[in-house]
């Protein structure tokens, strides 16, 4: 017995030099680049809820005393604060534009939303992301806090959410990016989620609670007069009949299952029929492909450099 015990003790005592060994092979080394994403959260009063974004920081943030200019990128419909860092490549797509020098050393802000980034029957998104998440974002991270320092871009109903910003608030963004803008009009295509998502979705007068909810039986409806309210079309006269003039990037694959190729060329049309500077700060390019990832990774790149040639970084 006690030779088995003392056997015993041996190998532990040789699995514990051991296993630390094997388990440090397994990490991978840190990369040249100090460059990170960060995953954090904070309350928003506005939705009640914990607000959750993730947080691009470039090359030596850490150790600078400078400000950095902030690009803001919008998810589509149904999607999170991960779906870009999962999907989009958004950390090697900036390190390597930063690395080259073709955009400035920058932070882009993730975050997530339950809604087309709107003021819906869902959730104020819209209110949220101004009074809750931009002062949160320059009073944590050390921002360009003004116009001239920010951006938004966004795919799909980020898109969607982009286009309506700058023209809500002009004066709050240096330029603007949207890939495959699900800016539909008059109404979204049958195979739209717009038709379904919980934004554009209110009580159903013909609701029976003495029955199962059902297809027959709805608790909500599609409204397409909120969709009419909140669609950039209720948004452009407002941004026309003012000074600020926003640049805009315009990207979509020519097979978008929702047309949107079509929808893209509309709105790139009604922004260069406003004014003659608008004219010259709108682009549109169609590329090959359908609403997918292939289309976004690869319209990043250029997004973000059409976007950051009207940054002001001192």
């Amino acid at each position: 017995m006690f030779k088995r015990k003392s056997f015993l003790l041996v190998v532990i005592l040789m699995l514990s030099l051991v296993l630390p060994t094997l388990s440090l092979a397994d990490v991978e080394s840190p990369k040249s680049s100090n460059s990170q994403i960060i995953h954090e959260s904070f309350y928003s009063g506005v939705l009640g809820r914990d607000y959750n974004y993730n947080i691009y920081l470039p090359t030596g943030y850490k150790t600078s005393d400078k400000d950095y200019p902030v690009l803001y990128l919008l998810h589509g419909s149904g999607g999170n604060e991960n779906d870009w860092v999962q999907n989009g490549d958004v950390k090697a797509t900036a390190d390597r534009l930063i690395e080259k020098g073709e955009i400035p050393a920058s932070i882009i802000v993730m975050p997530g939303a339950k809604s087309w980034w709107v003021n819906g029957y869902n959730e104020n998104a819209e209110t949220a992301f101004f009074q809750d998440l931009i002062p949160h974002i320059d009073s944590t991270w050390k921002t360009i806090d003004t116009k001239e320092g920010r951006l938004v871009a966004g795919l799909s109903a980020g898109g969607y959410g982009t286009v309506n910003y700058i023209m809500s608030h002009p004066d709050m963004f240096a330029a603007g990016a949207a890939l495959s803008p699900a800016s539909y009009v008059d109404q979204p295509p049958s195979n739209s989620s717009g038709n379904t998502n919980l934004t554009y979705q209110k009580p159903n007068p013909n609701f029976d609670p003495s029955k199962p909810v059902s297809k027959e039986n709805p608790k909500t409806v599609y409204d397409p007069a909120k969709w009419t309210e909140l669609n950039y079309t209720s948004r452009i006269d407002g941004y026309k009949n003012q000074e600020i003039r926003v640049p805009l990037f315009i990207e979509t694959g020519d097979h978008d299952v929702f047309n949107i190729a079509y929808h893209s060329a509309v709105l790139f049309q009604k922004l260069r029929d406003l004014d003659a500077t608008q004219k010259k700060l709108v682009e549109f390019r169609v590329i090959d492909g359908d609403h997918e990832w292939k289309v976004w990774k690869e319209s990043l790149p250029d997004a973000m450099k059409y976007m950051y040639q009207f940054v002001n970084v001192k």
